[in-house]
Protein backbone atom coordinates (compact mmCIF):
# COMPACT_ATOMS: atom_id res chain seq x y z
CA UNK A 1 0.00 0.00 0.00
CA UNK A 2 1.27 3.49 -0.96
CA UNK A 3 2.47 5.14 2.14
CA UNK A 4 2.86 8.86 2.82
CA UNK A 5 4.57 11.04 5.17
CA UNK A 6 3.11 14.44 5.67
CA UNK A 7 5.08 17.27 7.19
CA UNK A 8 3.74 20.95 7.29
CA UNK A 9 0.26 22.55 7.59
CA UNK A 10 -3.24 21.25 7.73
CA UNK A 11 -3.51 22.34 4.03
CA UNK A 12 -0.61 19.35 3.12
CA UNK A 13 -2.67 17.04 5.29
CA UNK A 14 -5.81 17.84 2.91
CA UNK A 15 -3.19 17.43 -0.12
CA UNK A 16 -1.68 13.74 1.36
CA UNK A 17 -4.92 11.95 1.48
CA UNK A 18 -6.24 13.52 -2.13
CA UNK A 19 -2.62 12.22 -3.30
CA UNK A 20 -2.79 8.76 -1.58
CA UNK A 21 -5.94 8.24 -3.76
CA UNK A 22 -4.89 9.44 -6.70
CA UNK A 23 -1.69 6.94 -6.78
CA UNK A 24 -3.62 4.36 -5.37
CA UNK A 25 -2.15 1.06 -4.15
CA UNK A 26 1.50 0.71 -5.05
CA UNK A 27 3.49 -1.49 -2.74
CA UNK A 28 6.85 -0.12 -3.28
CA UNK A 29 5.90 3.64 -3.33
CA UNK A 30 6.46 6.23 -0.45
CA UNK A 31 5.55 9.63 -0.85
CA UNK A 32 7.44 12.83 1.34
CA UNK A 33 5.06 15.96 1.20
CA UNK A 34 7.22 18.20 2.51
CA UNK A 35 7.09 21.76 3.79
CA UNK A 36 9.19 24.68 3.05
CA UNK A 37 8.26 27.43 6.11
CA UNK A 38 11.55 27.22 7.66
CA UNK A 39 14.75 25.82 7.04
CA UNK A 40 14.40 23.11 9.74
CA UNK A 41 11.34 22.12 7.71
CA UNK A 42 13.36 21.27 4.85
CA UNK A 43 16.11 19.60 7.51
CA UNK A 44 12.96 17.39 8.75
CA UNK A 45 12.02 16.65 5.43
CA UNK A 46 15.43 15.25 4.39
CA UNK A 47 15.61 13.15 7.62
CA UNK A 48 12.10 11.98 7.10
CA UNK A 49 13.33 10.79 3.46
CA UNK A 50 16.29 8.90 5.05
CA UNK A 51 14.33 7.20 7.41
CA UNK A 52 12.06 6.11 5.04
CA UNK A 53 14.52 4.21 2.69
CA UNK A 54 15.99 2.59 6.06
CA UNK A 55 12.66 1.77 6.46
CA UNK A 56 11.68 0.38 3.05
CA UNK A 57 14.52 0.05 1.15
CA UNK A 58 13.19 -1.27 -1.89
CA UNK A 59 10.12 1.48 -2.11
CA UNK A 60 10.63 4.08 -4.65
CA UNK A 61 10.64 7.45 -2.52
CA UNK A 62 8.49 10.02 -4.29
CA UNK A 63 9.41 13.88 -2.87
CA UNK A 64 6.59 16.64 -3.48
CA UNK A 65 5.01 19.51 -1.76
CA UNK A 66 6.51 22.84 -0.80
CA UNK A 67 10.39 22.44 -0.13
CA UNK A 68 10.15 20.14 -3.04
CA UNK A 69 8.57 23.13 -5.08
CA UNK A 70 11.35 25.32 -4.30
CA UNK A 71 14.91 23.58 -3.51
CA UNK A 72 13.84 20.38 -6.32
CA UNK A 73 17.43 19.91 -6.59
CA UNK A 74 18.35 19.39 -2.99
CA UNK A 75 16.37 17.05 -3.01
CA UNK A 76 16.99 15.33 -6.43
CA UNK A 77 20.78 14.83 -5.19
CA UNK A 78 19.92 12.82 -2.20
CA UNK A 79 20.40 8.89 -3.89
CA UNK A 80 17.23 7.63 -1.65
CA UNK A 81 15.19 9.90 -3.92
CA UNK A 82 13.47 8.56 -7.13
CA UNK A 83 11.55 11.72 -8.56
CA UNK A 84 10.76 15.10 -7.24
CA UNK A 85 7.70 16.05 -8.29
CA UNK A 86 6.32 19.90 -8.17
CA UNK A 87 2.61 21.16 -6.45
CA UNK A 88 1.26 21.58 -9.87
CA UNK A 89 2.58 17.23 -10.95
CA UNK A 90 1.28 15.88 -8.42
CA UNK A 91 -1.68 16.38 -9.39
CA UNK A 92 -1.11 13.83 -12.27
CA UNK A 93 -1.36 10.45 -11.52
CA UNK A 94 1.02 9.58 -13.82
CA UNK A 95 3.91 11.21 -11.88
CA UNK A 96 3.69 8.31 -9.30
CA UNK A 97 5.07 5.88 -11.53
CA UNK A 98 8.24 4.83 -12.28
CA UNK A 99 10.05 7.46 -14.57
CA UNK A 100 13.36 7.77 -16.46
CA UNK A 101 12.81 11.20 -15.35
CA UNK A 102 13.73 12.17 -12.08
CA UNK A 103 12.69 15.91 -11.74
CA UNK A 104 9.35 16.92 -12.76
CA UNK A 105 8.87 20.81 -11.40
CA UNK A 106 7.21 23.34 -13.39
CA UNK A 107 6.51 27.29 -12.71
CA UNK A 108 4.26 27.09 -9.93
CA UNK A 109 3.15 30.52 -10.89
CA UNK A 110 1.89 29.93 -13.93
CA UNK A 111 -0.74 27.99 -12.64
CA UNK A 112 -4.38 30.02 -12.34
CA UNK A 113 -6.72 27.66 -10.52
CA UNK A 114 -6.95 24.87 -8.12
CA UNK A 115 -9.85 22.33 -6.34
CA UNK A 116 -10.99 20.56 -3.49
CA UNK A 117 -9.14 17.50 -4.62
CA UNK A 118 -11.56 15.00 -3.97
CA UNK A 119 -10.97 11.75 -2.33
CA UNK A 120 -13.57 9.48 -0.69
CA UNK A 121 -12.10 9.86 3.14
CA UNK A 122 -9.53 10.64 5.06
CA UNK A 123 -8.40 7.60 6.55
CA UNK A 124 -7.48 6.81 10.37
CA UNK A 125 -8.34 10.77 10.53
CA UNK A 126 -11.27 11.69 12.76
CA UNK A 127 -11.84 15.30 11.10
CA UNK A 128 -11.58 16.03 7.03
CA UNK A 129 -9.86 18.60 5.58
CA UNK A 130 -11.21 21.14 2.52
CA UNK A 131 -9.21 23.03 0.74
CA UNK A 132 -11.05 26.22 -0.42
CA UNK A 133 -7.81 28.49 -1.37
CA UNK A 134 -4.23 27.72 -2.42
CA UNK A 135 -1.61 30.28 -3.18
CA UNK A 136 -0.43 33.78 -1.82
CA UNK A 137 -0.77 37.24 -3.61
CA UNK A 138 1.50 38.82 -0.62
CA UNK A 139 4.79 39.10 -0.25
CA UNK A 140 5.80 38.80 3.48
CA UNK A 141 9.93 39.59 3.49
CA UNK A 142 10.39 36.30 5.33
CA UNK A 143 8.31 34.34 3.43
CA UNK A 144 9.04 31.76 0.86
CA UNK A 145 5.52 29.78 0.60
CA UNK A 146 4.23 32.34 -2.19
CA UNK A 147 6.94 30.78 -4.90
CA UNK A 148 6.06 27.23 -3.56
CA UNK A 149 2.33 27.30 -3.79
CA UNK A 150 1.82 30.50 -6.45
CA UNK A 151 -0.94 33.16 -7.16
CA UNK A 152 -3.70 33.05 -4.60
CA UNK A 153 -6.83 30.80 -5.94
CA UNK A 154 -10.27 29.80 -5.03
CA UNK A 155 -12.41 26.81 -4.97
CA UNK A 156 -16.25 27.67 -6.60
CA UNK A 157 -18.28 27.28 -3.73
CA UNK A 158 -19.92 24.42 -5.56
CA UNK A 159 -16.93 22.17 -5.32
CA UNK A 160 -16.87 22.98 -1.69
CA UNK A 161 -20.53 22.60 -0.87
CA UNK A 162 -20.63 18.95 -2.34
CA UNK A 163 -17.38 18.08 -0.97
CA UNK A 164 -18.34 18.89 2.33
CA UNK A 165 -21.76 16.90 2.44
CA UNK A 166 -19.98 13.87 0.42
CA UNK A 167 -17.83 13.96 3.65
CA UNK A 168 -21.16 14.33 5.94
CA UNK A 169 -22.06 11.30 4.29
CA UNK A 170 -19.33 9.27 4.99
CA UNK A 171 -19.82 9.95 8.41
CA UNK A 172 -16.91 13.23 9.40
CA UNK A 173 -18.66 15.41 11.94
CA UNK A 174 -15.95 18.15 11.26
CA UNK A 175 -14.54 19.73 8.66
CA UNK A 176 -12.00 22.18 8.85
CA UNK A 177 -11.75 24.80 5.73
CA UNK A 178 -7.96 25.01 4.83
CA UNK A 179 -6.16 27.12 2.40
CA UNK A 180 -2.35 29.01 2.13
CA UNK A 181 -4.24 32.50 2.74
CA UNK A 182 -7.67 31.58 3.40
CA UNK A 183 -9.21 34.70 4.04
CA UNK A 184 -8.28 35.73 0.70
CA UNK A 185 -10.47 33.59 -0.50
CA UNK A 186 -13.01 34.68 -3.42
CA UNK A 187 -11.95 37.73 -5.40
CA UNK A 188 -10.82 35.12 -8.47
CA UNK A 189 -14.39 33.79 -8.49
CA UNK A 190 -17.39 35.58 -10.70
CA UNK A 191 -19.44 37.63 -8.17
CA UNK A 192 -19.59 39.13 -5.20
CA UNK A 193 -17.39 36.03 -3.39
CA UNK A 194 -15.21 36.06 0.13
CA UNK A 195 -14.59 33.20 2.85
CA UNK A 196 -17.78 34.95 4.73
CA UNK A 197 -20.39 34.08 1.99
CA UNK A 198 -18.35 31.08 1.56
CA UNK A 199 -19.01 29.74 5.28
CA UNK A 200 -22.43 30.99 5.31
CA UNK A 201 -23.20 28.61 2.29
CA UNK A 202 -22.09 25.63 3.35
CA UNK A 203 -24.01 26.06 6.99
CA UNK A 204 -27.10 26.30 5.19
CA UNK A 205 -27.02 23.87 2.07
CA UNK A 206 -24.96 21.08 4.58
CA UNK A 207 -27.55 21.35 7.74
CA UNK A 208 -25.54 17.79 9.14
CA UNK A 209 -22.57 19.14 9.20
CA UNK A 210 -21.84 19.35 13.11
CA UNK A 211 -18.72 21.13 13.03
CA UNK A 212 -17.13 23.51 10.59
CA UNK A 213 -13.55 24.50 11.82
CA UNK A 214 -11.44 27.15 9.94
CA UNK A 215 -7.23 26.77 9.67
CA UNK A 216 -5.37 29.74 9.56
CA UNK A 217 -6.76 33.77 9.20
CA UNK A 218 -5.16 36.74 8.61
CA UNK A 219 -6.82 39.15 11.08
CA UNK A 220 -6.70 42.32 8.89
CA UNK A 221 -9.33 40.15 6.11
CA UNK A 222 -11.81 39.71 8.42
CA UNK A 223 -14.59 41.15 7.30
CA UNK A 224 -17.75 41.57 9.41
CA UNK A 225 -19.91 39.23 7.54
CA UNK A 226 -16.84 36.17 8.72
CA UNK A 227 -16.60 38.16 12.01
CA UNK A 228 -20.78 37.71 12.44
CA UNK A 229 -20.04 33.96 11.69
CA UNK A 230 -17.20 33.30 14.09
CA UNK A 231 -18.74 34.75 16.61
CA UNK A 232 -22.72 33.76 16.42
CA UNK A 233 -22.75 30.46 14.78
CA UNK A 234 -22.67 27.74 17.03
CA UNK A 235 -21.22 25.09 14.13
CA UNK A 236 -18.47 27.13 13.62
CA UNK A 237 -15.90 26.46 16.13
CA UNK A 238 -15.05 29.08 19.09
CA UNK A 239 -11.18 28.41 18.13
CA UNK A 240 -9.55 31.01 15.60
CA UNK A 241 -5.56 30.80 14.43
CA UNK A 242 -4.47 34.52 13.57
CA UNK A 243 -1.32 34.90 11.60
CA UNK A 244 0.24 37.64 13.60
CA UNK A 245 3.76 37.24 12.91
CA UNK A 246 5.21 39.52 15.89
CA UNK A 247 3.85 42.34 18.27
CA UNK A 248 5.87 45.15 17.18
CA UNK A 249 5.07 47.82 14.32
CA UNK A 250 8.48 48.46 13.45
CA UNK A 251 9.33 44.61 13.22
CA UNK A 252 5.71 44.02 11.56
CA UNK A 253 6.66 47.14 8.99
CA UNK A 254 9.93 44.79 8.39
CA UNK A 255 8.20 41.66 7.78
CA UNK A 256 5.98 43.93 5.50
CA UNK A 257 2.42 42.38 7.43
CA UNK A 258 -0.57 43.92 6.23
CA UNK A 259 -1.68 45.20 10.55
CA UNK A 260 -0.02 47.15 13.10
CA UNK A 261 0.05 45.60 16.68
CA UNK A 262 -3.13 47.95 17.98
CA UNK A 263 -5.38 46.33 15.01
CA UNK A 264 -4.62 42.91 16.33
CA UNK A 265 -5.64 43.23 19.96
CA UNK A 266 -8.70 45.50 18.93
CA UNK A 267 -9.67 42.36 16.46
CA UNK A 268 -9.43 40.01 19.46
CA UNK A 269 -11.25 42.62 22.05
CA UNK A 270 -14.18 42.42 19.44
CA UNK A 271 -13.87 38.60 19.14
CA UNK A 272 -13.82 37.76 22.82
CA UNK A 273 -16.45 40.58 23.61
CA UNK A 274 -19.04 38.86 21.69
CA UNK A 275 -18.03 35.03 22.10
CA UNK A 276 -16.03 34.90 24.88
CA UNK A 277 -14.79 31.04 25.05
CA UNK A 278 -13.34 32.05 21.68
CA UNK A 279 -9.95 29.95 22.20
CA UNK A 280 -7.30 32.30 20.35
CA UNK A 281 -4.08 31.18 18.60
CA UNK A 282 -1.31 33.01 16.74
CA UNK A 283 1.96 32.13 14.72
CA UNK A 284 4.88 34.24 16.61
CA UNK A 285 8.58 34.38 14.96
CA UNK A 286 11.01 35.25 17.39
CA UNK A 287 14.50 36.96 16.77
CA UNK A 288 13.59 38.68 13.67
CA UNK A 289 16.63 40.55 11.93
CA UNK A 290 16.99 43.97 13.81
CA UNK A 291 14.71 43.05 16.74
CA UNK A 292 15.73 44.69 19.67
CA UNK A 293 14.97 43.46 23.16
CA UNK A 294 12.02 46.24 23.54
CA UNK A 295 10.63 44.74 20.23
CA UNK A 296 11.05 41.18 21.38
CA UNK A 297 9.28 41.88 24.83
CA UNK A 298 6.58 44.01 22.50
CA UNK A 299 5.90 40.50 21.40
CA UNK A 300 5.97 39.10 24.41
CA UNK A 301 3.21 40.86 25.56
CA UNK A 302 0.94 40.46 22.51
CA UNK A 303 0.40 36.62 24.25
CA UNK A 304 -1.43 38.59 27.17
CA UNK A 305 -2.80 41.39 25.01
CA UNK A 306 -4.19 39.12 22.93
CA UNK A 307 -5.35 36.44 25.06
CA UNK A 308 -3.09 33.85 23.27
CA UNK A 309 -3.74 30.07 24.15
CA UNK A 310 -2.45 28.23 21.25
CA UNK A 311 0.70 29.39 19.96
CA UNK A 312 2.82 28.38 17.32
CA UNK A 313 6.23 29.45 18.18
CA UNK A 314 9.13 29.91 15.07
CA UNK A 315 12.70 31.11 15.79
CA UNK A 316 13.52 33.05 12.47
CA UNK A 317 14.60 31.01 10.02
CA UNK A 318 16.46 33.21 6.31
CA UNK A 319 14.91 31.66 3.32
CA UNK A 320 17.55 32.16 0.30
CA UNK A 321 15.39 34.20 -1.89
CA UNK A 322 13.28 36.60 0.71
CA UNK A 323 14.30 40.23 1.53
CA UNK A 324 14.51 39.00 5.53
CA UNK A 325 17.42 36.67 4.35
CA UNK A 326 19.37 39.72 3.13
CA UNK A 327 18.73 42.16 6.56
CA UNK A 328 20.96 42.32 9.42
CA UNK A 329 20.61 38.92 10.88
CA UNK A 330 20.77 38.43 14.77
CA UNK A 331 22.93 35.56 16.83
CA UNK A 332 21.40 32.46 16.29
CA UNK A 333 22.19 31.97 20.17
CA UNK A 334 19.91 34.67 20.98
CA UNK A 335 17.12 33.78 18.70
CA UNK A 336 16.52 30.61 20.32
CA UNK A 337 16.92 31.93 23.82
CA UNK A 338 14.20 34.28 22.70
CA UNK A 339 11.71 31.97 21.24
CA UNK A 340 12.49 29.59 24.13
CA UNK A 341 11.74 32.67 26.66
CA UNK A 342 8.37 33.09 24.47
CA UNK A 343 7.47 29.29 24.46
CA UNK A 344 7.84 28.91 28.15
CA UNK A 345 5.26 31.81 28.40
CA UNK A 346 2.76 30.64 26.29
CA UNK A 347 2.66 27.34 27.95
CA UNK A 348 1.99 28.81 31.15
CA UNK A 349 -0.59 30.75 29.85
CA UNK A 350 -2.41 27.90 27.95
CA UNK A 351 -2.04 25.60 31.24
CA UNK A 352 -3.42 28.45 33.16
CA UNK A 353 -6.47 28.50 30.42
CA UNK A 354 -6.68 24.38 30.76
CA UNK A 355 -7.23 25.08 34.30
CA UNK A 356 -10.29 27.18 33.89
CA UNK A 357 -11.90 25.25 31.83
CA UNK A 358 -12.09 22.10 34.49
CA UNK A 359 -15.24 21.69 35.73
CA UNK A 360 -16.83 22.53 32.15
CA UNK A 361 -19.11 20.92 29.97
CA UNK A 362 -17.00 20.41 26.74
CA UNK A 363 -17.79 18.41 23.44
CA UNK A 364 -15.02 16.01 21.97
CA UNK A 365 -14.43 15.04 18.89
CA UNK A 366 -12.96 11.25 19.51
CA UNK A 367 -10.04 11.24 17.56
CA UNK A 368 -7.97 7.90 19.21
CA UNK A 369 -9.96 4.84 20.03
CA UNK A 370 -8.82 5.35 23.42
CA UNK A 371 -11.08 8.44 23.70
CA UNK A 372 -8.92 10.98 22.96
CA UNK A 373 -9.50 14.10 20.81
CA UNK A 374 -9.92 17.60 21.46
CA UNK A 375 -12.75 20.26 21.80
CA UNK A 376 -14.37 23.13 20.25
CA UNK A 377 -12.00 25.61 21.44
CA UNK A 378 -9.71 22.92 20.55
CA UNK A 379 -8.30 22.24 23.78
CA UNK A 380 -6.70 18.66 24.33
CA UNK A 381 -8.96 15.95 26.15
CA UNK A 382 -9.88 12.61 26.73
CA UNK A 383 -12.59 10.64 28.90
CA UNK A 384 -11.56 8.97 31.84
CA UNK A 385 -10.79 5.42 31.87
CA UNK A 386 -13.89 3.87 31.55
CA UNK A 387 -15.87 6.99 30.67
CA UNK A 388 -18.93 6.16 28.48
CA UNK A 389 -22.10 8.29 27.95
CA UNK A 390 -25.21 7.20 30.00
CA UNK A 391 -25.91 4.04 29.36
CA UNK A 392 -23.98 2.99 26.56
CA UNK A 393 -20.35 0.99 27.03
CA UNK A 394 -17.07 2.18 26.57
CA UNK A 395 -16.63 0.51 22.78
CA UNK A 396 -20.06 2.53 21.88
CA UNK A 397 -17.84 5.54 21.21
CA UNK A 398 -15.75 5.50 17.77
CA UNK A 399 -13.28 7.72 16.38
CA UNK A 400 -15.23 10.39 14.84
CA UNK A 401 -17.86 10.92 17.60
CA UNK A 402 -18.79 13.78 19.25
CA UNK A 403 -19.02 13.43 23.13
CA UNK A 404 -20.43 15.83 26.16
CA UNK A 405 -17.59 15.99 28.88
CA UNK A 406 -17.39 17.34 32.22
CA UNK A 407 -13.74 18.07 32.91
CA UNK A 408 -12.64 17.15 36.23
CA UNK A 409 -8.89 17.79 35.90
CA UNK A 410 -5.75 18.17 34.10
CA UNK A 411 -3.14 15.43 33.09
CA UNK A 412 -0.14 17.00 31.80
CA UNK A 413 -1.00 19.16 29.20
CA UNK A 414 -4.65 17.28 28.62
CA UNK A 415 -8.22 17.90 29.86
CA UNK A 416 -9.64 14.85 31.56
CA UNK A 417 -13.58 14.07 32.11
CA UNK A 418 -16.61 11.69 31.91
CA UNK A 419 -18.73 11.80 29.01
CA UNK A 420 -22.09 12.48 30.09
Amino acid sequence: MTEIVTLGCRLNAAESEAMRALAGDQDDLVIVNSCAVTAEAVRQARKEIRRAAKRRPDARIVVTGCAAQVEPERFATMPEVAAVIGNKEKWDARHFLPSAEQVRVSDIMAVRETAPHLVAGFGERARAFVEVQNGCDHRCTFCIIPFARGPSRSVPAGLVVDRIQALVDEGYNEVVLTGVDTTSYGPDLPGDQSLGHLVERVLKLVPGLRRLRLSSLDSVEIDDRLFDLVTGEPRVQPHLHLSLQAGDDMILKRMKRRHSRAQSVAMVERLKARRPDIAIGADLIAGFPTETEAQALNGLALLDDCDIVHAHIFPFSPRTGTPAARMPALDPVLVAARARRLRDAAETRRRRWLETLVGTEQYLLIEQIDGRGHTAGYAPARLASGAAPRGASTNAIRRGDVVAMRATHIEGEMLVGEAI
